[in-house]
């Protein structure tokens, strides 16, 4: 192989190579518990998007890890490239953020305290059906289902909500939209493992 096709060849594995570590760090390692209780648990990525008239679009984007025992859930948040950026903690009656940093919010519960922290509401209290393909409380609209009867459409609590690509577990890509006065919020949640 003559050298210069040889330098060529490394160098495209190399970023191959590191294209794919930069994958895999997208979505944070399955938030590890000592508990005998079962809980439930997906990681994957998120893209947060908010468009409002007469300003400019805002978006984030990110890993995260859900563990959910029924009476607390752990939510951990990541930067693209992998690193934890903070936790979200639910139990009955609080909601607790402590970020990479150490300091501390607090809330009576985690729609609250997302609202308070990012200043957009997130519905975490329904993804806690969502994440498993159910409606969950609230008056639901438009329900919609697959072939197989699994969830793929509805509205609730102002939410439109799609869910698809169906594991075992539960969806694995959801797709919230939501309109509040003249601000479109758009959240997506791709599954990488459970």
């Amino acid at each position: 192989m003559p050298l210069i096709n040889f330098r060529l060849w490394f160098r495209s594995l190399l970023v191959v190579c590191i294209a794919a570590v930069l994958a895999a760090c997208a979505t944070p390692a399955a938030i590890q518990v000592q508990s005998a209780d079962p809980a439930f648990q997906r990681s994957g990525r998120f893209a947060v998007s908010v468009e409002e008239v007469g300003a400019n679009p805002q978006a984030v984007q990110g890993g995260f890890a859900w563990y959910d025992a029924g009476y607390r859930l752990l939510l951990d948040l990541a930067n693209p490239l992998g690193s934890t950026l903070a936790r979200v903690e639910v139990l009955p009656g609080q909601a607790v953020l402590t970020r990479s940093n150490g300091t501390t919010q607090t809330a009576p519960n985690a729609d609250a305290l997302v609202q308070e922290v990012v200043g957009v509401a997130i519905p975490v209290a329904g993804l806690r059906d969502w994440l498993r393909g159910r409606t969950g409380q609230g008056l639901v609209q438009s329900r919609e289902t697959d072939a197989e009867g699994r969830l793929t459409r509805f509205v609730q609590d102002g939410w439109s909500v799609t869910l698809s690509r169906y594991d075992n577990q539960g969806p694995g890509l959801l797709q919230l939209k939501r309109t509040e006065g003249q601000r479109a919020i758009s959240v997506r949640l791709v599954v990488d493992a459970s």
